[in-house]
């Protein structure tokens, strides 16, 4: 191998990732919001998952792309780990669109007739664009361009280097031999980043005779199981729904990938007669297209009927304090049927939300930075423990109830809203915070400050399970920080008409402080109805027999 041909191979690799990154970053801006609209609105059903993964997955060239959005729609609650799980399968066939195109179009045609002006056409696009969607769509088609002109680089360094050796024989014969190559394959889409790249440089190594077609069929499969070790490297740290889809993603491209190697003769042996009759070229990166397509989808046929049983175990795995956190502890539906217990365990886990909120409002109220992560997974749990609540009062409306106890149910509803409200305040705060600008008027600024020191001293008085709670000081509190904030509005509006404080930053600053004020309202209330709801409760009721309830049983 003499330097010209390393350094041939070199250059061609380096240009076809280029051509990769550049088409693949280009399509997620050019086309990145229906992209996403497409994958929010085709996962109502376990095909339409499937099919949008194949889709998106396809048009974008990168199934880390494709993961990446979905563990994102998991944990904005927009998709199920369900639906999540089918488009990782769709993903997998996705990929191999790589495969059919360095098949169909960089082995069949003369690359450097629509490679140098596609790279011509998407610069001129890109520097003449005016406005960033153009541009990327510019950049898109350069890097189409670069992608199959690294092709034909690569595929002339290949046509040298397979007359004098072939890689295959390196690993030795036999099964060692074909682990080697799967080794191999599973390297490069490491050291890549990208199983598309890697799948297309074994293709391309192929049709010079540099591997058997053999090999380069375990290398393909390599590739495959290689796009696992990136994803469990992006979810170190992530949240549990990250880490289950990252999970799901691995057993998928493993299984698959075993049972590819398995079958790996007959496979091949199948597909040759399946080229036959279709009547395709005698190409190698034909058959190895035909494989990539044929296995992945032949992972899908064995998976798809075993999904609801993966789904289940990666449910059970991977769990996060704050799900702990959201698991009710108080409602028992064993207690259902005993009006005074049921409502004592309402109040319990309402005592639970409105600590959460609490713990949300002052968080928020404190931060000036970027909203941290703990506020979207608390009202994560304060979500889910608020629809437990409303299910749980559901039940206990259908039983007998006393008519004290039937006419404050409700309020059991009106305290979760409460909090629920307290709860998208606070990020809706920390996310304006974050995004304001700081005041260059002292007095403004001082006047702010104390406002906020004012609402967080209410969010410390509204603890209705305080010993010293009192609602009529709560009351004066919330009273005492609305007439605060009628006054600082009219600051606010008396600088920016006198184009003291600039309209933009003068907007901001009302929004803030109105959502602040709105929190107060709205945790003045929820406390003030949870300690009402505390009078309908012994203070020790009798513990409910133990039974297989949905929750722990009742503190006394």
């Amino acid at each position: 191998m003499t330097w010209t041909v390393v350094g041939n191979l070199a250059g061609g690799i380096g240009l076809f990732l280029l051509g990769m990154h550049l088409m693949t970053e280009g399509l997620k801006i050019a086309a990145g919001q229906a992209l996403r609209d497409i994958l929010e609105r085709s996962t109502a059903t376990a095909m339409r998952g499937l099919l949008s993964g194949v889709l998106i997955t396809s048009l974008v060239q990168s199934s880390s792309a494709v993961t990446v959005a979905t563990i994102g729609f998991v944990n904005a609650g927009l998709m199920n780990l369900a639906q999540a799980v089918t488009v990782i399968y769709g993903s997998n066939i996705g990929t191999t669109a790589t495969g059919w195109l360095v098949s169909l179009i960089g082995f069949n045609f003369d690359i450097k007739a629509f490679a140098l002006p596609a790279i011509g056409i998407g610069m001129a696009l890109r520097v003449l664009a005016k406005n960033q969607r153009s541009a990327a769509l510019g950049e898109t088609i350069t890097g189409f361009g670069i992608f199959f002109f690294g092709i034909d680089v690569l595929k002339n360094a290949f046509a040298g280097l397979g007359l004098e050796t072939q890689l295959n024989t390196f690993g030795g014969e036999g099964a060692l031999g074909v682990v080697m190559m799967v080794g191999a394959g599973a390297l490069f889409t490491v050291v890549m980043q990208s199983s598309s790249a890697a799948i297309a440089i074994v293709l391309t190594a192929a049709s010079g005779d540099v591997v058997s077609v053999a090999a380069a069929a375990a290398m393909v499969i390599g590739a495959n199981i290689g796009t696992t070790v990136t994803a469990l490297l992006a979810v170190i740290g992530a949240t549990s729904n990250a880490k289950r889809v990252a999970a799901a993603h691995v057993a998928f491209n493993f299984i698959t990938g075993s049972v590819a190697l398995a079958l790996l003769p007959l496979i091949l042996a199948a597909l040759v007669h399946l080229r036959h009759l279709l009547q395709l070229d005698s190409e190698p990166v034909t058959l190895l297209a035909l494989f990539h397509t044929t296995f992945n989808l032949l992972g899908v046929a064995i998976m798809w009927p075993l999904t609801p049983r993966l789904v289940n175990f990666l449910e059970r795995r991977f769990r996060a304090a704050e799900e702990d956190e959201a698991k009710p502890r108080y409602l028992d539906r064993n207690i259902v049927t005993t009006p005074v217990l049921a409502m004592h365990a309402l109040v319990q886990e309402l005592g639970r939300i409105s600590a959460i909120a609490r713990r949300m409002a002052k968080g928020a109220i404190s931060t000036e930075t970027a909203p941290g992560r703990h506020l979207a997974s608390d009202h994560l749990v304060l979500k889910q423990l608020s629809e437990s609540c409303a299910d749980f009062t559901a039940q206990v409306q259908k039983a007998t109830l006393p008519e004290s106890l039937a006419n404050s149910l409700p309020n059991t509803l009106r305290v979760a809203r409460y909090y629920s409200d307290v709860a998208e305040l606070a990020e809706s705060i920390a996310q304006a915070q974050s995004l304001s600008h700081g005041l260059d008027q002292p007095a403004l600024a001082e006047a702010i400050a104390h406002f906020k020191a004012e609402t967080v001293k209410l969010v410390e008085l509204a603890d209705a399970e305080a010993m010293n709670y009192a609602a009529q000081v709560c009351a004066h509190q919330l009273a005492a920080l609305e007439e605060e904030y009628q006054q600082l509005k009219a600051e606010l509006l008396r600088a920016g008409s006198h184009a003291a404080l600039p309209i933009r930053h003068m907007v901001q600053q009302l929004d803030l402080i109105s959502d602040m004020r709105h929190l107060a309202q709205q945790l003045e209330k929820g406390a003030r109805y949870l300690h009402g709801l505390r009078e309908y409760t012994p203070k020790n009721p009798p513990e409910p027999a133990t039974g297989n309830g949905g929750g722990a049983t009742p503190a006394p």
